[in-house]
């Protein structure tokens, strides 16, 4: 993932510095709330598709950090039957207001890029195998 480390922001009592993998994090997380997302996608570079309930809840997120404003890039998976605007359209509000509200910092624009769809799957029922056929009687 490539970032930008954002200058301090002085204050008061000190120095703020919020590390742009914390953004990243909170981008990932606002992401895969988003319904009609099956998950993250590291990218055409990265070629590994990680599915939701993975560890790793940075990847498929890039972030350009200052000392005001973000700009935020996700790569996605979404569930097939979605309306791809819509899923894009929510995951862009959804990440702009879980990073301002939380960071302060003002998001100047957040990309979605959908990379793969992801198909349920069918439940299959489970086929017996044949008895095996006994040669000796």
């Amino acid at each position: 993932m490539s970032t930008i480390a954002p200058d301090y922001v002085k204050t008061d009592m000190g120095s703020i510095q919020i590390a742009p993998e914390v953004i990243e994090i909170i981008a990932g997380l606002a992401t895969v709330e988003v319904q009609g997302v099956a998950g993250m996608s590291g990218g055409l570079a990265g070629g590994i598709a990680e599915l939701l309930g993975r560890k790793n809840l940075s990847k498929g997120v890039k972030v350009e950090v200052g000392q005001r404003e973000a700009a935020i890039d996700v790569s996605i998976i979404i569930e097939y039957g979605n309306r791809i605007p819509e899923v894009a359209s929510d995951i862009q509000n959804n990440v702009k207001m879980a990073i301002e509200s939380m960071t302060g910092l003002n998001v100047v624009e957040v990309n979605v890029h959908i990379h793969d769809v992801h198909f349920k799957q069918a439940d299959k029922p489970i086929e017996e195998e044949p008895a095996a056929a006994h040669r000796v009687k």
